[in-house]
């Protein structure tokens, strides 16, 4: 997987902006982070200039769980280390696991809207639940 299509696949979401917020900070590898959103909320965080990891949210016991399972999952770099991990690209993390995971981190970060939100992001209320655009 390439940048580019690694960034499709987090933009193909309902509700999803990318941004770069640290512009100014000193350091190179944060300067050059970009960041998805959805309705405001950080869902992962990506390096654009060597692209060689993300950051994302997990739940405690499965980010336990993939540490034991992969080398390429590490405790998440300059995050909550409970709740997010990094996940290393050209490791043994398949990419298909990578995908899950970043949906996955998507509907925990959706998870924590109010149902009205969630209502209207996702399906209108209709009972139909559409993670993507």
């Amino acid at each position: 997987m390439d940048i580019e299509e690694f960034r499709d696949y987090c933009l193909s979401f309902a509700g999803v902006d990318e941004k770069m917020p640290f512009a100014d900070i000193k350091s190179d590898k944060d300067r050059e982070l970009l960041v998805f959103y959805v309705l405001g909320k950080w869902f992962c965080l990506v390096t654009l200039d060597c692209f060689d990891f993300c950051n994302l949210k997990c739940e405690p016991d499965e980010a336990k769980d993939l540490r034991d399972r992969y080398e390429g999952v590490k405790p998440g770099y300059h995050m909550n280390k409970k709740h997010w991990i990094s996940v290393h690209f050209n490791a043994d993390v398949p990419d298909e696991e990578i995908k899950r995971l970043v949906k996955r981190s998507y509907e925990l970060v959706v998870s924590t809207f109010p149902i009205v939100k969630r209502e209207a992001l996702l399906g209108g209320g209709n009972g139909d639940v559409n993670y993507v655009k």
